[in-house]
């Protein structure tokens, strides 16, 4: 259990510096916003942001809560259902750079958004004012419920208390993320009573399932790409570890800039990618650049070391125990070759009620959207139409 608790750490140490310098270096998106709930294309202030994404893909920005959240979307025109997808840990939209065509070619509304925090969206102090008004813990109340969750071999571990609060009251929690997506949902992509699907990347899918538990009329279902245990929960550590990662959380919090400073160049992270990506050959210059480029912005640090100090919060067993989620679809798809997410423990995810398949690809790492698209994306697309079926 301490390798495998120990690993995903330093993989996530050694990730976060170089994604923060990838998204935008000028930090002009920060600055208060003229207009209020309303999307927007890219100003001319904002020229350090490119205007596509690699596929041509227009890069637009909400405004929400006083924040600018950037977002694409293709195929705005199809008759058929929405769907929103939610990145993972330290990259952003561009993530679905690859999957977004397929999608719209096969005739549904597709949206990428950028979490607060991440991407070419704003990036608040994460414990000053502006950053607690809009804290999605705010009017919660959150404690530590006593869950059953998995063991990397496909066991259980029955009544472990999950805290669920942020340890440090950081606005950078699942509620919040859970709000962002919820609103979006409901301002820009407003779907009408079939509801949006969801698909979510590794962390994105704990944003997702707890976006459906708080507003499950507001989604048909959610799809599952590798998802992620949280290794650095209180909950997944045993308590020799706990002090340990405490005490390297502090020290990035305070003194981690020139460690990210000195990871935040292209070939480093094209090293460092090279854990999570099975194939060595699909992490390519364009990957790089779209994930190392929004990292460079002005706060992304701050951001990536305050993610890495989020012990708390709800874990996916405990989520999709939830009776709240009882009849709410889920898919589950796992690259056996991610070498941070235990293959028996997913598997074991088919035992909740709300998840109704669970596909393990071979020979696919921890990216299975981005690695191998022509394998992920007619699952994508069978998924949304086993939602018009329902």
């Amino acid at each position: 259990m301490a390798h495998r608790n120990l690993r995903p750490l330093l993989a996530a140490l050694l990730l976060s510096p170089l994604l923060r310098f990838a998204f935008c270096p000028s930090g002009s998106w920060l600055k208060k916003p003229g207009r209020s709930w309303a999307p927007t294309a890219l100003a001319a202030a904002d020229a350090d942001i490119p205007q596509t994404n690699p596929q041509g893909v227009e890069n637009r920005f909400w405004q929400w809560r006083g924040q600018r959240i950037r977002y694409q979307c293709m195929g705005e025109k199809n008759d058929g259902p929405s769907v929103l997808l939610v990145h993972g840990l330290f990259v952003n939209a561009d993530h679905w750079r690859q999957n977004m065509p397929a999608l719209a070619k096969a005739g549904f509304r597709v949206f990428s958004i950028d979490l607060l925090g991440y991407g070419y969206s704003s990036k608040p102090d994460p414990y000053g004012e502006e950053g607690r008004k809009i804290n999605g813990e705010n009017g919660r109340r959150l404690g530590s419920p006593i869950a059953t969750l998995g063991t990397a071999w496909g066991g259980e571990r029955p009544d472990v208390p999950v805290p669920l609060e942020h340890p440090l009251g950081s606005v950078y929690n699942f509620y919040t993320w859970s709000e962002e997506i919820r609103d979006f949902t409901k301002e820009i992509i407003q779907s009408g009573p079939n509801g949006v699907a969801l698909v979510a990347n590794s962390i994105g899918s704990i944003s997702g399932l707890q976006a459906a538990l708080d507003e499950q009329e507001l989604f048909s279902g959610l799809m599952i790409l590798n998802p992620n245990f949280r290794e650095l929960h209180v909950a997944e550590q045993p308590p020799f570890i706990t002090p340990i990662v405490s005490a390297v959380q502090g020290w990035l919090r305070s003194n981690g800039q020139p460690l990210f400073d000195f990871l935040a160049k292209p070939d480093t992270v094209k090293q460092i990618l090279k854990e999570p990506y099975h194939d060595p050959d699909t992490v390519t210059d364009e990957l790089v650049d779209v994930l190392l480029s929004p990292l460079l912005t002005e706060g992304s640090a701050t951001v990536v070391f305050d993610t890495l100090s989020y012990s708390a919060g709800p874990l996916p067993e405990q989520l999709l125990a939830d009776p709240g989620l009882e009849k709410f679809p889920v898919w589950v798809c796992l690259g056996e070759k991610d070498p941070w997410t235990p293959p028996d423990r997913v598997r074991a995810l088919d035992q909740y009620p709300p998840v109704q398949r669970v596909d393990l690809l071979p020979g696919i790492g921890h990216c299975p959207h981005d690695e191998s698209p022509q394998i992920v994306n007619p699952l994508l697309v069978k998924f949304m139409k086993s939602l018009i079926q329902k």
